[in-house]
């Protein structure tokens, strides 16, 4: 795992400011800070951070080099099907037995078609001297971030935004869609970012850049909504059973200690089972947090799972005073905002994992790719519920406004009113309403509706509603939220994070399923818990989904109201000229004398205020 980063003059002329690489690396050397290097040429640099995880000798510290000098390499990650390649490659001199050396080959022998064959988490650069060419890359998912951007007819690339924001040349101009996006969902979908003049890498995707006028371009290698449907295989969970199996085997193979964050769900304890049996327990340990506020606290059925495999287990204690620590640390590092708050105990949690181990195993990717969110129901049930006579549908909206409103951990009033409130409208915007942060974007921004077409991939034209949803979910929330904050998070502390739900093998399986595998009725990822089964006890296979919630509603009227009052005061927003102060002023008037919930939204404009004041154009 590293951090990288470069510049590159695709022409060959001298690099315009060469003295700006020299202050990237630093500033990614959290995400590596066991060995550096650097290719340092006129024309082009490429520089790493690296986290010794596979072969930690230096010999596998970078950049690579093919031994004739044409192709250098940095990538951030892990190859885990390293070993098949070496074998396709058994005359090339590999200088070490890093997994991510055997890129090289491997470009040498298909070039960019190549990244196909790469089964792992990753985001690369990779310099061919000979074309004069760059390749950017990411990994199928997004698991691993790469982001660029252009001046003086130069490319600069880094794993985080804070590195190209070092060079004078990028301006920190809002992207205005982005920001409309980012009010609306609590992230910005890719490849946008919120500064104009910084793009992301798509997942599954290749930027490649020469040196004649236009050439650029990028290869898509892989689309997840071309792979073929399958009706109903005969026997999908005992097949899910041995492609996740396989897959943990893989990925807790390292050279450095390897745990598991587990919440006591099945997606993690599944994980936690699969590589206590791969690895043995007594090498792996389990963390979880352990919440002081009451309704939060799940922390007795991740020990629960510890004592049942026998893992070393660490519970993390978590109070606002932890959490405002949190806040402070995220908000002066992450140059993105991340308005999901489940970002503070990860990045608790990591703080404390890193003390034990350098490698985590989770469970990110599940409810995307099995049909997990209670959104997913509601588009199984909507179909009934716009069947109802208009004076029941009205009936049943009236008496779910009357609701009180409930600071639980999962308030089952506010789903309520979000499924009967949003229920008519066509699936994605419903679905978006449903996701989103209960931010009106025309009150807020004056936009008339939040630009759908930016948060919607191409290819997203499901006829099935169901499929659609996850399918999105998948191509944005997973890789512009969820993965977003378990990378920032853990390599905020040097942690390397892996997701075996988001192996290829599993990922392929998942996407071709039927949908009504996956979710039928009111039980939620069907095909997952009946694989699981084999593993765990019921309680856990059986638990109604809850997450890793942070109390935001009852801190803001307590602990972070004066936060919360200063950020969000009269004027201040006016000032900044971006949002609307009227709007904002009335939602913190209504949370905090108790006559609405208004924490999702609250909470995504002060990560949002936070940010302007450390990242923004003024800051």
């Amino acid at each position: 795992m590293c951090g990288i980063y470069g510049i590159v003059a695709p022409t060959g002329a001298p690099l315009a400011h060469p003295d700006v690489a020299a202050a990237m690396g630093p500033l990614l050397r959290h995400r590596g800070p066991d060995g550096a290097g650097s290719l340092r040429r006129p024309h082009v640099v490429l520089g790493a951070e690296r986290l010794r995880v596979m072969d930690p000798s230096p010999r596998a510290d970078q950049p690579f080099a093919d031994p004739a000098g044409r192709i250098w390499l940095v990538a951030n990650g892990e190859v885990y099907n390293a070993g098949e390649l070496r074998r396709r490659f058994p005359t090339y001199p590999f200088r070490s037995g890093s997994d991510i050396e055997a890129v090289i080959p491997l470009y040498l022998a298909a070039g960019v078609a190549g990244l196909a064959d790469l089964a792992g988490m990753f985001a690369l650069a990779l310099w061919d001297e000979t074309e004069r060419r760059l390749v950017l890359a990411r990994d199928r998912a997004g698991e691993k971030p790469l982001f660029y951007a252009e001046a003086d007819g130069e490319l600069l690339f880094a794993s985080e935004l804070q590195a190209l924001l070092c060079d004078p040349r990028v301006p920190r101009a809002l992207d205005m869609t982005a920001l409309a996006a980012f009010c609306g969902l609590g992230y910005v979908p890719g490849p946008r970012t919120m500064f104009q003049a910084i793009r992301a890498v798509p997942p599954g995707s290749a930027l490649v850049a020469g040196p004649g006028p236009g050439a650029r371009c990028t290869h898509t290698y892989w689309r997840p909504e071309c792979l073929a449907p399958v009706e109903r295989p005969r026997h999908a969970a005992r097949t899910l059973r041995e492609l996740l199996r396989a897959a943990v085997e893989r990925q807790v193979q390292a050279d450095v200690p390897v745990g598991v964050f587990t919440s006591g769900g099945v997606d993690s304890s599944w994980i936690a089972a699969l590589a206590a049996e791969a690895a043995g327990p007594e090498r792996i340990h389990t963390f979880t947090v352990r919440f002081a506020a009451r309704g939060y606290d799940e922390s007795r059925w991740g020990s629960m799972l510890a004592r049942r495999l026998g893992t070393r287990h660490v519970e993390v204690m978590v109070d606002e005073a932890a959490l405002q620590e949190a806040l402070d640390l995220a908000s002066d590092r992450l140059a993105e905002p991340v308005a999901d708050p489940a970002l503070l105990p990860t990045l608790l949690l990591a703080r404390a994992a890193r003390r034990h181990v350098t490698v985590v195993l989770g469970g990110e990717g599940a409810d995307e790719l099995f049909g997990g969110y209670p959104t997913y129901l509601g588009h199984v049930l909507a179909p009934g519920f716009e069947r109802l006579p208009r004076i029941a549908r009205d009936a049943a909206r009236r008496l779910a406004r009357r609701l009180p409103d409930s600071t639980a951990k999962v308030p089952v009033s506010l789903l309520l009113k979000r499924f009967v409130a949003e229920t008519d409208r066509p699936w994605l915007a419903r679905h978006l309403r449903w996701f989103g942060t209960g931010l009106d974007p025309a009150a807020l921004l004056g936009c008339d509706v939040l630009p759908l077409a930016s948060v919607c991939p191409p290819g997203m034209d499901a006829a099935d509603p169901l499929a659609g949803a996850m399918l999105l979910d998948f191509r944005t929330y997973l890789p512009d939220q969820l993965l977003v904050k378990l990378d920032r998070a853990t390599m905020l502390v040097a942690l390397e994070a892996r997701s075996p739900y988001l192996d290829p093998a599993v990922m392929d399986f998942a996407l071709r399923l039927d949908p009504r595998l996956k979710v039928r009725g009111l039980t939620t990822k069907r095909v997952l818990k009946q694989a699981a089964g084999a593993w765990l006890p019921r309680a856990i296979v059986r638990r109604r989904k809850r997450g890793l919630s942070v109390p935001v509603a009852a801190w803001l009227r307590g602990g972070l109201k004066a936060e919360m009052d200063r950020l969000l005061a009269p004027g201040r927003l006016r000032r900044q000229g971006v949002l609307s102060d009227v709007y904002v002023t009335r939602l913190v008037a209504e949370h905090s004398a108790g006559r609405a919930n208004h924490a999702r939204a609250l909470w995504t404009l002060i990560v949002l205020e936070r940010w302007l004041e450390r990242w923004g154009p003024e800051a």
